[in-house]
């Protein structure tokens, strides 16, 4: 069954965007820490490096198995249609399925890595006067970019149209119906 449109992000046009939004991110977040928390420090040592480095890899780690959360969760599908991994060729981390979701659902699988690794981690940093978790909340609202681009797209799709997500690409085809058989 043919997709009746396809959804792909070019990496190689985003990437330089979104290292303008962590940028100013990174900026945002560390001038509101020091408005609203206490004013920022910065120190380098080992423990805060490791720190930094440590908390950034579990967090994008984590990001991915939201996303097959919210597969399960959401969308009903079942464990063996579910793949994660890390494509270091590629220089990213992936979480996928096999099963089509409806686009209702696949929005809200794309987006609960946001709320979970971006948002939560800044509001306990706030909370903790944790300025290294602030910034790494900041880092991951802009590794969430390409979901939320992802996610403005399917907008503009009918919430009854079911989504098969590409397990090597950012890509999303997109199906009238259920997608019986794939070829």
């Amino acid at each position: 069954m043919k997709p009746s449109s396809v959804i792909e992000l070019k990496l190689e046009e985003i990437a330089p965007k979104m290292l303008w939004i962590n940028i100013w991110l990174l900026i945002a977040f560390a001038v509101a820490y020091h408005l609203f928390a206490e004013p920022l420090t910065f120190g380098f040592s080992l423990f805060g490096i490791a720190y930094f480095t440590i908390g950034y890899i579990v967090l994008i780690l984590l990001h991915e198995l939201f996303h097959l959360i919210g597969f399960i969760v959401f969308g009903k599908v079942p464990l063996s249609s579910l793949s994660y991994g890390i494509d270091l060729s590629k220089g990213y981390a992936y979480a996928t399925s096999s099963a089509p979701v409806q686009n209702k659902t696949m929005r809200k699988v794309l987006l609960l890595p946001f709320w979970t690794t971006a948002v939560l981690p800044t509001i306990i940093g706030f909370w903790l006067e944790d300025q290294v978790l602030v910034l790494l909340g900041a880092m991951l609202a802009t590794g969430a970019a390409g979901d939320f681009l992802m996610h403005s797209k399917l907008r503009k799709e009918k919430d009854e149209a079911w989504i098969l997500d590409d397990p090597s690409q950012p890509r999303l085809r997109i199906y009238d119906e259920y997608p019986e058989s794939l070829e």
